[in-house]
């Protein structure tokens, strides 16, 4: 963590009979998500599969610094996130409910190339959003190099939700984490389809991860920019807690049955 990003390399496995059209589309959407930082495709390799198999391998120059990783976190530090969490669990929640009544992303542009982060977060500002939250996601790129910048102690993405990811980080650092379940930003948006769907939308903050937010921890006395938020703190001891209780990890786990 904390590279600026460079190039990805794809590795692409496609059935004999896959359309031109999608292929272009899909070639656009690389382009895309590239060019807000800056970054191409510089290669990689194709073969026929009889699914469609998509491998991307991100690289980074980190300018001589050293990676932030999972095992730097110290008690006294404060633990903060940025980019949005929760909107694309609940924007998933309503695809799974068939009610969303919806139409697709809100955040294109007319021209159908996506906007630079930070431009337009949400596209409409409503529930529409959250779908186009979960459809294409905006990871909040310029956030890790800047965090490595400051001084951050440990730093990883949030992709498995909130609470499993600090978990790792809890793990390999050999400390507590306690979170404040105030400090996390719930929307009107999400409250009313929390509503719609008799569902807790602090579960959709701390264990969706469809977002691709930052979690890091810093030295308390590290004066945070506003693209980060403080939710908690490192503490002594294992695991996470919220308000004062220990929690599962929740969230995503690729081997759990």
């Amino acid at each position: 963590m904390g590279a600026d990003p460079t190039a990805i390399v794809v590795g692409l496995g496609l059935p004999a009979d896959v359309g031109t059209a999608w292929l272009d589309d899909l070639t656009a959407g690389f382009r895309d998500e590239c060019d807000l930082v800056g970054a191409g495709v510089a290669g990689g390799d194709t073969t026929r599969c009889d699914l469609v198999v998509i491998s991307v391998t991100a690289l980074g120059d980190l300018g001589g610094r050293a990676p932030v990783t999972r095992s730097g976190a110290r008690p006294g530090d404060v633990v903060a996130v940025a980019g949005r969490l929760g909107h694309a669990a609940a924007g998933l929640a309503l695809l799974e409910s068939g009610r969303e009544g919806l139409p697709g992303p809100a955040d294109r542009r007319t021209d159908g190339r996506a906007e630079p982060y930070g431009s337009d977060e949400l596209g409409e500002d409503g529930v529409a959003g959250l779908v186009g939250a979960h459809r294409r996601p905006r990871p909040p790129y310029p956030c890790g190099p800047q965090a490595a910048a400051l001084g951050a102690t440990a730093m990883l993405d949030v992709s498995d939700g909130l609470l499993q990811d600090l978990g790792h980080v809890a793990a390999a650092s050999g400390v507590g984490i306690a979170l404040d379940p105030g400090a996390f930003a719930v929307t009107p948006e999400m409250e009313r389809v929390a509503r719609l769907l008799a569902a807790d939308p602090l579960d959709w903050v701390l264990t969706g991860g469809e977002d691709h937010a930052l979690a890091a921890t810093f030295p308390a006395e590290v004066r945070l920019p506003p693209a980060w938020t403080v939710v908690g703190r490192v503490t002594d001891g294992e695991g996470v807690q919220v308000g004062g209780r220990s929690v599962e990890r929740g969230g995503w786990d690729h081997f759990r049955m």
